[in-house]
Protein backbone atom coordinates (compact mmCIF):
# COMPACT_ATOMS: atom_id res chain seq x y z
CA UNK A 1 0.00 0.00 0.00
CA UNK A 2 1.06 3.59 -1.10
CA UNK A 3 2.07 5.75 1.67
CA UNK A 4 2.05 9.68 2.01
CA UNK A 5 5.27 11.54 0.69
CA UNK A 6 6.60 13.24 3.27
CA UNK A 7 8.08 16.18 1.13
CA UNK A 8 4.34 16.66 0.34
CA UNK A 9 3.79 17.05 3.89
CA UNK A 10 6.62 18.75 4.99
CA UNK A 11 5.53 21.67 1.86
CA UNK A 12 1.86 21.42 3.37
CA UNK A 13 3.08 22.08 6.61
CA UNK A 14 4.60 25.46 5.01
CA UNK A 15 1.61 26.21 2.79
CA UNK A 16 -0.88 25.77 6.16
CA UNK A 17 1.47 27.84 8.65
CA UNK A 18 1.95 30.58 6.67
CA UNK A 19 -1.72 31.07 4.68
CA UNK A 20 -1.41 30.18 1.56
CA UNK A 21 1.61 28.92 -1.28
CA UNK A 22 3.33 32.07 -2.26
CA UNK A 23 3.56 32.77 1.20
CA UNK A 24 5.04 29.21 1.55
CA UNK A 25 7.75 29.75 -0.86
CA UNK A 26 8.84 33.19 0.76
CA UNK A 27 9.36 31.15 4.18
CA UNK A 28 10.57 27.63 2.96
CA UNK A 29 14.86 27.13 3.67
CA UNK A 30 15.30 26.37 0.14
CA UNK A 31 14.89 26.89 -3.27
CA UNK A 32 11.54 26.27 -4.56
CA UNK A 33 9.21 28.20 -7.12
CA UNK A 34 5.19 28.61 -6.88
CA UNK A 35 4.39 26.15 -9.49
CA UNK A 36 6.05 23.35 -8.17
CA UNK A 37 4.61 23.49 -4.50
CA UNK A 38 0.99 23.80 -6.30
CA UNK A 39 1.79 21.04 -8.38
CA UNK A 40 2.87 19.12 -4.64
CA UNK A 41 -0.20 20.17 -3.15
CA UNK A 42 -2.68 19.35 -5.57
CA UNK A 43 -0.73 15.53 -5.85
CA UNK A 44 -1.47 15.13 -2.28
CA UNK A 45 -4.96 15.93 -2.31
CA UNK A 46 -5.34 13.38 -5.01
CA UNK A 47 -3.56 11.15 -2.58
CA UNK A 48 -5.89 11.81 0.83
CA UNK A 49 -9.01 11.86 -1.56
CA UNK A 50 -10.32 15.50 0.06
CA UNK A 51 -9.43 19.31 -0.58
CA UNK A 52 -7.38 20.37 2.23
CA UNK A 53 -7.53 24.55 1.84
CA UNK A 54 -9.52 26.85 -0.26
CA UNK A 55 -7.17 28.56 -2.30
CA UNK A 56 -8.81 32.30 -2.05
CA UNK A 57 -9.43 33.08 0.07
CA UNK A 58 -7.11 30.99 1.48
CA UNK A 59 -8.44 28.75 4.71
CA UNK A 60 -7.79 25.11 5.86
CA UNK A 61 -10.88 23.02 5.12
CA UNK A 62 -11.76 20.20 8.31
CA UNK A 63 -9.81 17.53 7.08
CA UNK A 64 -6.90 20.06 5.87
CA UNK A 65 -6.61 21.38 9.68
CA UNK A 66 -6.69 18.25 10.91
CA UNK A 67 -3.87 17.12 9.17
CA UNK A 68 -1.76 20.24 9.71
CA UNK A 69 -2.71 19.03 13.60
CA UNK A 70 -0.97 15.98 13.17
CA UNK A 71 2.11 17.15 11.40
CA UNK A 72 2.70 20.28 13.31
CA UNK A 73 4.50 18.91 15.90
CA UNK A 74 6.84 17.07 13.84
CA UNK A 75 7.97 19.57 11.49
CA UNK A 76 8.04 22.77 13.95
CA UNK A 77 10.15 20.66 15.98
CA UNK A 78 12.96 19.60 13.54
CA UNK A 79 15.40 22.17 13.92
CA UNK A 80 15.46 21.76 18.14
CA UNK A 81 15.68 17.87 17.43
CA UNK A 82 18.71 19.03 15.01
CA UNK A 83 20.45 21.06 17.48
CA UNK A 84 20.21 18.50 19.80
CA UNK A 85 21.58 15.88 17.95
CA UNK A 86 24.49 18.20 16.87
CA UNK A 87 25.37 18.47 20.41
CA UNK A 88 23.16 22.19 20.78
CA UNK A 89 25.49 23.62 18.16
CA UNK A 90 22.70 24.92 15.56
CA UNK A 91 24.25 24.95 11.90
CA UNK A 92 21.63 27.20 10.40
CA UNK A 93 20.20 30.69 11.50
CA UNK A 94 17.95 32.71 9.74
CA UNK A 95 17.82 36.82 9.92
CA UNK A 96 16.50 39.35 9.23
CA UNK A 97 17.54 43.16 8.00
CA UNK A 98 16.86 46.12 5.84
CA UNK A 99 18.33 46.07 2.76
CA UNK A 100 20.96 48.70 3.34
CA UNK A 101 22.28 46.55 6.48
CA UNK A 102 22.10 42.98 4.65
CA UNK A 103 24.05 44.12 1.90
CA UNK A 104 27.01 47.13 3.58
CA UNK A 105 27.72 45.27 7.53
CA UNK A 106 26.43 41.80 7.34
CA UNK A 107 28.76 40.04 4.69
CA UNK A 108 31.35 40.61 6.63
CA UNK A 109 30.09 39.83 10.15
CA UNK A 110 28.91 36.44 7.96
CA UNK A 111 32.56 35.31 7.46
CA UNK A 112 33.70 35.60 10.92
CA UNK A 113 30.86 33.59 12.00
CA UNK A 114 31.62 31.05 9.57
CA UNK A 115 35.02 30.68 10.20
CA UNK A 116 34.39 29.12 13.13
CA UNK A 117 31.23 27.63 12.03
CA UNK A 118 32.03 26.66 8.30
CA UNK A 119 29.04 24.50 7.73
CA UNK A 120 26.98 27.46 8.58
CA UNK A 121 23.86 27.93 6.70
CA UNK A 122 21.92 30.79 6.32
CA UNK A 123 18.37 32.38 5.68
CA UNK A 124 17.96 35.91 5.09
CA UNK A 125 14.79 38.23 5.06
CA UNK A 126 14.14 42.11 4.39
CA UNK A 127 12.28 44.77 6.35
CA UNK A 128 11.81 47.34 8.57
CA UNK A 129 11.74 47.08 12.32
CA UNK A 130 8.05 46.77 13.06
CA UNK A 131 8.17 43.48 10.85
CA UNK A 132 11.36 41.80 11.96
CA UNK A 133 10.07 42.24 15.59
CA UNK A 134 6.58 40.38 14.26
CA UNK A 135 9.16 37.41 12.43
CA UNK A 136 10.92 37.11 15.73
CA UNK A 137 7.66 36.57 17.37
CA UNK A 138 6.51 34.01 14.69
CA UNK A 139 9.36 32.58 14.76
CA UNK A 140 10.48 33.00 11.49
CA UNK A 141 13.69 34.64 11.99
CA UNK A 142 16.06 34.38 14.73
CA UNK A 143 18.02 37.64 14.89
CA UNK A 144 17.40 40.62 13.46
CA UNK A 145 19.94 43.44 12.95
CA UNK A 146 18.17 47.11 12.62
CA UNK A 147 17.40 50.02 13.92
CA UNK A 148 16.52 50.50 17.26
CA UNK A 149 13.53 52.66 16.81
CA UNK A 150 11.98 52.02 20.36
CA UNK A 151 11.62 49.77 23.48
CA UNK A 152 10.99 46.30 21.62
CA UNK A 153 7.72 44.00 22.26
CA UNK A 154 7.61 41.94 25.23
CA UNK A 155 9.81 39.37 25.13
CA UNK A 156 12.07 40.37 22.70
CA UNK A 157 15.62 41.26 24.20
CA UNK A 158 17.63 44.13 22.24
CA UNK A 159 21.67 44.58 22.07
CA UNK A 160 22.80 47.73 20.90
CA UNK A 161 25.98 47.61 18.93
CA UNK A 162 26.86 50.62 17.40
CA UNK A 163 25.14 54.48 17.46
CA UNK A 164 26.01 56.54 14.21
CA UNK A 165 25.79 60.32 13.90
CA UNK A 166 23.69 61.74 11.19
CA UNK A 167 25.54 64.50 8.51
CA UNK A 168 24.78 66.44 5.29
CA UNK A 169 27.13 65.67 3.16
CA UNK A 170 27.90 68.93 0.54
CA UNK A 171 30.67 69.91 -2.28
CA UNK A 172 33.63 71.20 -0.60
CA UNK A 173 33.52 74.23 -2.76
CA UNK A 174 29.74 74.75 -2.04
CA UNK A 175 28.97 78.49 0.03
CA UNK A 176 26.94 76.15 2.81
CA UNK A 177 29.03 76.35 6.09
CA UNK A 178 26.12 74.91 7.92
CA UNK A 179 22.68 72.87 8.17
CA UNK A 180 21.32 75.56 9.84
CA UNK A 181 21.57 77.78 7.07
CA UNK A 182 19.46 75.70 5.60
CA UNK A 183 16.85 75.56 7.85
CA UNK A 184 16.86 79.45 7.64
CA UNK A 185 15.20 79.26 4.30
CA UNK A 186 12.35 79.88 3.35
CA UNK A 187 12.62 76.88 0.49
CA UNK A 188 15.53 74.76 0.47
CA UNK A 189 16.29 74.54 -3.37
CA UNK A 190 19.29 72.06 -3.66
CA UNK A 191 17.63 68.30 -4.32
CA UNK A 192 17.90 65.92 -1.10
CA UNK A 193 19.82 62.84 -1.88
CA UNK A 194 18.88 59.81 0.84
CA UNK A 195 18.25 56.10 1.63
CA UNK A 196 14.82 54.75 0.62
CA UNK A 197 11.90 56.81 2.91
CA UNK A 198 10.95 53.38 3.77
CA UNK A 199 14.28 52.94 5.89
CA UNK A 200 14.46 54.45 9.60
CA UNK A 201 16.99 56.59 8.85
CA UNK A 202 14.80 58.62 7.00
CA UNK A 203 12.21 58.54 9.06
CA UNK A 204 14.50 60.07 11.85
CA UNK A 205 15.55 62.96 9.81
CA UNK A 206 12.25 63.49 8.11
CA UNK A 207 10.69 63.48 12.03
CA UNK A 208 12.88 65.74 13.37
CA UNK A 209 12.56 68.31 9.73
CA UNK A 210 8.92 68.01 10.95
CA UNK A 211 10.11 69.69 14.67
CA UNK A 212 12.15 72.67 13.04
CA UNK A 213 9.14 73.10 10.73
CA UNK A 214 11.10 71.99 7.44
CA UNK A 215 9.91 70.95 4.55
CA UNK A 216 12.30 68.94 2.67
CA UNK A 217 11.91 65.64 0.92
CA UNK A 218 14.25 63.76 -1.24
CA UNK A 219 14.47 64.15 -4.83
CA UNK A 220 16.85 61.23 -5.10
CA UNK A 221 16.38 57.86 -3.47
CA UNK A 222 19.78 55.86 -3.58
CA UNK A 223 20.00 52.13 -2.14
CA UNK A 224 23.59 52.52 -0.03
CA UNK A 225 25.59 55.79 1.89
CA UNK A 226 28.63 54.93 -0.99
CA UNK A 227 25.91 56.18 -3.88
CA UNK A 228 24.74 59.08 -1.96
CA UNK A 229 28.53 60.13 -1.92
CA UNK A 230 29.13 59.53 -5.11
CA UNK A 231 25.72 61.55 -6.44
CA UNK A 232 26.73 64.44 -4.32
CA UNK A 233 30.56 64.25 -5.18
CA UNK A 234 28.80 64.63 -8.99
CA UNK A 235 27.06 67.50 -7.97
CA UNK A 236 23.57 66.44 -7.98
CA UNK A 237 22.26 67.34 -4.35
CA UNK A 238 22.79 67.45 -0.92
CA UNK A 239 23.16 64.43 0.93
CA UNK A 240 22.50 62.58 4.37
CA UNK A 241 23.71 59.68 5.71
CA UNK A 242 25.20 58.61 8.68
CA UNK A 243 28.67 59.17 9.34
CA UNK A 244 30.68 56.13 9.87
CA UNK A 245 33.84 56.81 11.86
CA UNK A 246 37.27 56.05 10.10
CA UNK A 247 35.19 55.85 6.51
CA UNK A 248 36.60 58.69 4.13
CA UNK A 249 34.47 60.85 1.78
CA UNK A 250 35.55 61.49 -1.55
CA UNK A 251 37.77 64.26 -1.99
CA UNK A 252 35.77 66.70 -3.23
CA UNK A 253 32.93 66.10 -0.46
CA UNK A 254 32.66 67.49 3.00
CA UNK A 255 30.30 66.23 5.99
CA UNK A 256 28.34 68.98 7.88
CA UNK A 257 27.07 67.98 11.48
CA UNK A 258 23.09 67.84 12.09
CA UNK A 259 22.72 69.17 15.50
CA UNK A 260 20.28 68.32 17.30
CA UNK A 261 19.36 64.88 15.39
CA UNK A 262 19.14 62.11 17.54
CA UNK A 263 21.87 59.59 16.66
CA UNK A 264 20.88 55.97 14.97
CA UNK A 265 20.87 53.15 16.85
CA UNK A 266 21.98 50.02 15.35
CA UNK A 267 21.45 46.81 17.79
CA UNK A 268 20.04 43.16 17.28
CA UNK A 269 17.38 41.47 18.19
CA UNK A 270 16.45 37.80 19.46
CA UNK A 271 13.27 36.20 20.92
CA UNK A 272 13.73 33.71 23.77
CA UNK A 273 17.07 32.30 24.59
CA UNK A 274 20.28 33.01 23.25
CA UNK A 275 21.50 30.17 21.38
CA UNK A 276 25.32 29.62 21.49
CA UNK A 277 24.81 30.98 17.40
CA UNK A 278 23.14 34.00 18.61
CA UNK A 279 26.13 34.60 21.08
CA UNK A 280 28.92 34.28 18.54
CA UNK A 281 26.71 36.46 15.77
CA UNK A 282 26.58 39.37 18.61
CA UNK A 283 30.11 38.79 20.10
CA UNK A 284 31.29 39.25 15.97
CA UNK A 285 28.90 42.17 15.89
CA UNK A 286 30.36 43.74 18.95
CA UNK A 287 33.81 43.09 17.84
CA UNK A 288 33.10 44.87 14.64
CA UNK A 289 31.37 48.05 16.08
CA UNK A 290 34.28 48.79 18.17
CA UNK A 291 36.46 49.30 15.02
CA UNK A 292 33.46 52.15 14.37
CA UNK A 293 34.37 53.88 17.52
Amino acid sequence: MASMNVHHLELYYYVAKHGGIMPAVRNIPYGIQQPAVSSQMAQLEEFVGATLFQRRPFELTEKGEKLFQFIQPFFSNLDKVTDELQGGQARHIRVGASTIILREHLPELFQAVKKKFPRLKMSLREGYPAQLEELLLEDEIDLAVTVLESKPAAGIHSLALLELPLVLLVGKASEIKSAEELWRRDKIDETLICLPQSEAICRHFQRKLGELGVDWFPGIEASSSDLIEAYVSAGLGIGMSPAVPGKPLPSNVKALPLNGFARVVIGALWHGRKTPLIELFLAEGQKRAKRFV
